[in-house]
Parts: structure tokens; sequence; C-alpha cells
């Protein structure tokens, strides 16, 4: 018996733990043998909780017991009762459409001149909802082919007609209305994109060509929303219509276009933006046609895409590139440090300040463009140019340094990928610039983040041979130790150049298997 209480209270115990009873519940088990030996039945039958004896007002210190929380089948069940009567809902919501539509169906009419409808149509959507409507044999054969099809016989028979499995009860029932009227379009004004496709789709399906030719010249008439175009250019691609369709996809689908007229289009937006004289315009519009690539790039790469007619050449972003680098040069060649009232220096610098923003704009285009390794090389070449840059005072030539910051940015991130040699020379030719600038850019560059700069050039300066990264970093210990926060804190890079050179030393394993290989060739 007691192995018996044992075995019966572990049972009770796992449906506890699996959440089909509450520890709490004022549901108790109850046993009785069963009168098969080694057996044992037991049911779940409900008892009154005797109710306590009356007494006095319970005490503020005494708090009443917490609610048990629910189980598991508890859950579920009420889980089911929502779905159901969301479902519920969903039927008496359509079927309140429906009876609206039929009140007010031509075929519903009296007065109609067919007189009363010969055709018993039944529409069944695919969660059961049923629509019985009583139509019109000529009606049917006269605009739909299928219809014609199926009910091309004896006109003294009457048809009876069942549709299944339908999508929406609601559209096929307005389609059919449709077919009552001549003027098509007047019933479609004001309807939603989204209506009309699915009118559209039913049209197609029983071959009602009015109906089709008056869906498509809506949808080629009225504005679309980005998401109605999506649905729009998917829906043209399913069914198969006839020649309205390219009217319909025309503001949308242009003629494959040559990549020379491409170019010419980018090349126009680009020296306009380039040559702007807003301000507040040039950096705005610079932001949208930024935007405007990475979103064509990013469909590119997605599972769904166009074929995107926008791709702009190599020659073309060079010229641009080679055409702002010139510009640049040539304003800081016209600089002097000869006295200058305080309107022709604010004049060099903003059109310097210009001129590297620029700059900063088509390097940032060409790292999207996955071309930014042949602006590093073309960057790290310009020693004639550095060295003006060195004559000129900071606070004309700082901006300049944020295009060697931007390019150690993208080498950190794994944007740009270059030899070792072309990241060494970069960092020759423009890394004491950048140290020198750094305070003027941390204090007058609002767009600038200081701890993104100095991780660039941290794990650019770590790319580098042990040898170089011991140069360029004890030339920072150096420089930071005079400058403090006017230089770049690239501590973390020292740190991990220290372990390698002197705490974690790699030391090439050599190779002491003696492994011999064998060849003998044998006789066939």
């Amino acid at each position: 018996m007691a192995s018996e209480s044992f075995l019966r209270s572990k049972e009770v115990s796992t449906m506890i733990k699996q959440g089909f009873i509450s520890p709490n519940s004022s549901q108790t088990l109850s046993f009785s043998p069963s009168t098969t030996p080694n057996s044992t039945l037991f049911s779940v039958s409900p008892t009154q909780i005797p109710s306590p004896p009356p007494s006095s007002p319970p005490s503020n210190k005494l708090r009443s017991s917490p609610r048990p929380s629910p189980t598991l089948f508890e859950m579920m069940s009420e889980e089911q009762q929502r779905e159901s009567k969301q479902l519920d809902e969903k039927k008496r919501k359509l079927q309140d459409r429906v009876s609206r539509i039929l009140a007010e169906a031509p075929f519903r009419d009296p007065n109609w001149g067919g007189g009363d409808g010969d055709v018993k149509l039944c529409v069944v959507s695919k969660d059961g909802v049923r629509v019985l409507m009583n139509v019109h044999r000529r009606v049917l054969v006269e605009r739909s082919g299928f219809f014609r099809e199926k009910l091309g016989g004896d006109e003294m028979v009457s048809h009876s007609v069942e549709i299944w499995d339908c999508d929406d009860v609601e559209v096929y029932l307005e389609t059919v209305v449709l077919m009552y009227f001549d003027d098509l379009r007047v019933k479609l004004v004001n309807e939603e994109v989204g209506k009309v496709l699915g009118l559209l789709k039913v049209s197609a399906a029983i071959k009602f060509d009015a109906g089709i030719v008056s869906c498509l010249e809506y949808l080629e008439a009225v504005p679309w929303s980005e998401d109605d175009e999506d649905k729009i250019v998917s829906a043209m691609g399913q069914l198969q219509l006839h020649d309205s369709v390219p009217d319909v996809l025309q503001r949308v689908y242009a003629e494959p276009s040559t990549s020379d007229r491409t170019d010419d289009i980018f090349l126009t937006l680009l020296s306009g933006v380039l040559l702007a004289k807003d301000d507040k315009a040039r950096r705005e519009m610079k932001i949208l046609i930024s935007g405007l690539l990475r979103e064509e790039a990013t469909h590119n790469l997605s599972h769904y895409h166009r074929n995107s007619t926008f791709d702009v050449s190599r020659e073309t972003l060079h010229h641009l590139c080679h055409k702002c680098l010139s510009s640049l040069i040539q304003c800081l060649s016209n600089t002097t440090i000869t006295d200058e009232n305080k309107q022709d220096r604010g004049i060099l610098q903003s059109e310097i300040a210009r001129e590297a923003d620029n700059m900063h704009w088509i390097v940032d285009i060409m790292i999207e463009k996955k071309m930014g390794d042949e602006f590093v090389k073309l960057w790290a070449d310009q020693k004639e140019f550095a060295i003006l840059h060195s004559k000129i005072p900071k606070m004309y030539r700082y901006e300049i340094s944020r295009i060697t910051a931007q390019l150690c940015i993208a080498i950190g991130r794994g944007q740009i990928l270059v030899i070792r040699d072309v990241r060494f020379s970069l960092l020759q030719t423009w890394l004491e610039a950048l140290y020198e600038d750094f305070g003027w850019m941390r204090r007058a560059c609002r767009s600038l983040d200081k701890k993104l700069v100095e991780d660039g050039l941290s794990k650019t300066i770590l790319t580098l041979p042990l040898a170089q990264q011991q140069a360029f970093l004890l030339q920072w210990f150096d420089r930071f130790l005079n400058k403090g926060d006017d230089c770049p804190n690239i501590q973390t890079a020292f740190e991990i150049w220290w372990r390698r050179a002197f705490i974690r030393q790699y030391v090439p394993e050599q190779d002491n298997s003696h492994l011999q290989i064998t060849v003998c060739d044998y006789p066939h």
C-alpha cells in the first residue's frame, strides 16, 4: 500500500509540474482501487471547500492569500476561446459588409430590366462563409468568358453555380456587381488600390474583360504609395494580361539605359552638388544622394530587387575624385601667410572647408562603391600636397585631415583593403598632419567622433609589421606626452604592440616532423 501511495503521489506531482493542475487548486484528487490487481485508477473530482466559521473582521496586518496562477491547461483554453471570439467577430463583420453590398446590388432590384435572376450563384470562402445570390444568366454570359463556357447551353435550363475556397468573398461579390454596370470607371472612383487589385485578380480569373480594362485604367491614373507600387508590380508579373499592362508600369519601368547615359546623369547630379552656391541646399542634397545610393546598394543585395540600371562606372567616380582633389590643391596653393584682412581670411577658410567637405563626400561614395582602395593609393602618393599642407595655418587646413581620419576609420572597419606598403605610405605621408590638426578637428568639427577616429587609427597601425608599429607608436608616445588631448589617444594600440613585442612574443615553430614522402610506381 505504501508503494501504491508513493506512485500516486508521484503521478500527481508530475501533473502539477506540467501545469495541468495548480498546487493551490480547489480541486482535489480522490483515488479508488481498481478491481484489477496491480493497477490503480484515479480520477479528478471537484470538491467543495468548507466555508470558514464566522469570525471577527481580519486585522490590517493580515494579508489575503495570493490568487493562484493559471495552469497550462487553463491558459490554452483561454487562448482558444480568444481566437474563437476573434474569428467569430471577423465573420460577423464580413457578413455585415456582404449584407450591405447585397442590399444595394442591382440584381436584387425588382425594377431591373432583366427580371428575376435565373442562376443561383454561391460563393464560399476558405473559412466557410457562404454567400448565395440570384443573378442573371444573360449578364454573366455576356460579360464573362468563364461563365460563357459554363452556362452557354440551353437557355431554358436553370443553373446553380458554386465557387469554393475564395480568398475574399467580398471582392468576388463586388466583381459580380460590376458586371451589371456599363461605366465601370465611375464605380471605381475613390476605391483603394488594394481593393482594385483584388477586383482585377477576380476579373482576370473569370475572364471579365471590361473589368480588367477598367481596373488597369484606374491603376494607371491614380497616385501610388511605395507599398502600392510593390503590390502592383508583383500583381502585374503574376497576371498574364493584355497590352494595357505596359501602360500601367511605365511610371516604374524605363527602357534599358546605356551605361553612358547613367554616367551622364550621375555626373550632372554630383557636379551640380559640388558647385552649388547655397550651402544649406548643398548639404541637404548630399544627404539625399548618399541615402539613395545606400538604398540602391541594399536593394541589390536583397533577395527581391529589380534590375538596377543605376550602375555608375569607375571612370566617372575617378573623374569627380580628381576634380575635387585638384580644386583642393588649388585652394591651398592660393593661400599665403601674408597679412590679410579678416574678410579675406574668412573667405579663404570657407573655400578650403568647402572643397575638403566635397572631397570627404566623394570618398564616402567611393567607399560605398567598394572603390576606397583606389583613393587610398591616390591619397598616400600626395607627398607634395602634404608638404604644402604643413605650410598652411591649422585654422585653414584642419578639414583636410578629416579625409585621412576617414580613411583610417574605413581601414579599421575592414571596408577598405589595401596592401601593407600602401597602408604604411598613407600613415607616413599624412599621420604627422593628422596629429598636428587633431586639436582643431576635435574643437571645430561637430560631426567628428573622437573615439571613432582613435579606434580607426589604432587598428590601421596594428595592421603593419611589428617594426613599423613600433616606429609609429613610439612617435605617438612622445607627442601625446607633450600635447595631451590635442593628440589622438591610441594607448590601446600601444598596449597591444607592447604585448606583441615583449610579453607574447611569437616564435615560429620549427617543423620537427621529418615527414618523408616516397613515390613508388607499380606495374599495371
